[in-house]
């Protein structure tokens, strides 16, 4: 039987201690992103190893969190909910005292994993505790929370690489998910979900670990091993295929799939899943290249690259709870392609990025994308639920989250690899036209030589700034590629079918 929606300052604060945990799982994702060239360099690893600590957190998470709804029913959600952010704690501070970058990237597997349960049940309870006509401002509360997080997120990890240890950008966690636990414990122990004692896809499990961690350790390792001309990297790719292609036909058939496929039968979900994992994709593709640029290229310290990507939450804090309280009111496509639109403006104007541009013109475009943001999570989510049973919302939370999660890991991965490989390309380019014959080679090292420089030093510096206009032009049409796809999936939306209203909710009805 569901329990009523909770009334008054229980539901605040229930509100309140579920998105602390969703919030401390989003800044541990954007903290972490600044004090990448921080870390790799503090314990002797390359940028794009470094990478793999933001990767492997997304892949662990992305796998746990299809079982999401099988641990509910087994162990009830809100004490699944509580071993997940208690587990998230412990782990964080794993990852804080980590003595090298093989096991910082083992303890945030680890991290990962224990955090896929944390954002589909913080949803599944919080659409419990609301009734039906304010689910919208539910959702919008809690997209929120998704949001504030990436504006606290570059400027603490920023602050704390530069002027603390990059530990403590995981020690933090340790009292924010203490508090969500006792407030998640204090309104919530009451009500308790069913136990119901599903059998486990072991089969689906095993296909869906190998398969997406192939998927990702290959884009991790190819970058490094020069891609399908190694070995390895081709074994990944032929594993990652059959076991993702034989996953996809064991769902279909299996009574109690790990993955539920059946739900794409929905036009709604499907529409919006694919809009929502495609647009995080090339959204959080952006978010690791960008300090990435502007800490290697453009000389930032961590906290001036916080400073420069904050702004990208700002808007969704003051749109978001307009957003949520009209949304029933609203024609949800509308709003999508609104963010759509805007993604694609702001993707545009990075296009004009250059070496030495001003810090205004960096944070002007993330200032603008934020309404995009705030356009984005809520309405695809409630679109993506839309019509859907009560006892699907969980298993449809689980898999939306799931895709997700993993596109944005997969985006991570590609942008920083197809950086890379369009630098080596535009730098092979430039490096034709600086010769002796060139006048503007002639005429740049004549100024070197005016300003007292010799000229091996000179030619070094010639050499920085070819490398540096390289990884500009490939990060532009990175960009660009972007704000074309953006345009294109605004014909998706639409095929959407209205009415969008709330999807029924509630954690004891949540079946996997």
């Amino acid at each position: 039987m569901a329990h009523k929606p909770l009334e008054g300052s229980a539901r605040v604060w229930v509100t309140l201690g579920l998105s602390l945990a969703v919030f401390m799982q989003v800044l541990d994702t954007t903290i972490a992103n600044v004090a990448i060239p921080t870390i790799s360099g503090n314990l002797g690893a390359s940028t794009s190893q470094g990478t793999w600590v933001i990767t492997s957190f997304g892949v662990a998470n992305a796998i746990a969190v299809p079982i999401t709804g099988w641990l509910a029913k087994r162990l009830g959600e809100v004490k699944l909910f509580l071993i997940a952010t208690l587990g998230f704690v412990a782990s964080s501070w794993l990852c804080g005292i980590a003595p090298n970058l093989e096991l910082l990237i083992l303890f945030r597997v680890l991290q990962g994993a224990l955090a896929g349960p944390m954002i589909p049940l913080s949803q599944s309870l919080l659409l419990a505790a609301y009734p039906n006509e304010k689910k919208g401002m539910a959702l919008a509360l809690w997209s929120m929370t998704v949001i504030v997080a990436p504006i606290f997120g570059p400027i603490l990890g920023g602050w704390i690489s530069d002027n603390w240890h990059w530990s403590w950008i995981f020690f933090i966690n340790i009292p924010v998910g203490f508090l969500s636990a006792a407030i998640t414990w204090k309104f919530l122990r009451q009500r308790e979900t069913p136990l119901v004692h599903l059998p486990i896809d072991r089969i689906g499990l095993m296909l869906l670990v190998v398969g997406v961690g192939s998927l990702q350790l290959m884009l991790d390792r190819g970058k490094e091993l020069d891609w399908f001309n190694s070995t390895e990297v081709v074994a990944l790719c032929i594993v990652a295929v059959i076991a993702l292609s034989y996953l996809v036909v064991w769902e279909l058939y299996d009574a109690h799939p790990v993955v539920d496929l059946s739900l794409f039968k929905s036009r709604n979900f499907t529409v919006g899943v694919v809009s929502i994992s495609v647009g995080y994709f090339l959204y959080f593709g952006a978010v690791v290249l960008m300090p990435l640029l502007l800490q290697t290229q453009l000389g930032y310290t961590a906290t001036q690259a916080g400073l420069a990507t904050a702004p990208v939450g700002i808007l969704p804090v003051l749109l978001s709870p307009i957003i949520g309280k009209h949304a029933h009111r609203l024609d949800l496509r509308w709003l999508v392609t609104i963010s759509f639109f805007v993604f694609a403006l702001s993707f545009l104007w990075r296009t004009t990025f250059e070496p030495g541009m001003d810090f205004v013109l960096v944070a002007m475009p993330q200032f603008v994308q934020g309404i995009a943001v705030a356009c984005f999570f809520m309405p695809l989510t409630t679109m993506s639920l839309a019509g859907l049973r009560a006892d699907q919302v969980a298993s449809a939370s689980s898999l939306s989250n799931f895709l997700r999660t993993l596109s944005g890991s997969i985006g991570a991965s590609l942008f920083s690899a197809t950086w890379d490989r369009r630098e080596a390309l535009h730098h092979t380019q430039l490096v034709e036209h600086v010769n002796p014959y060139n006048p503007a080679t002639v005429h740049t090292l004549n100024q070197f030589s005016q300003a007292g420089i010799d000229q091996q030093p000179a030619l070094g510096m010639l050499a920085r700034e070819v490398t540096r206009q390289g990884y500009f032009i490939g990060a532009n049409e990175i960009f660009w590629a972007c704000a074309i796809l953006f345009i294109l999936m605004i014909g998706l939306v639409w095929f959407a079918k209205p009415p969008f209203r709330p999807a029924g909710g509630g954690a004891v009805d949540a079946a996997h």
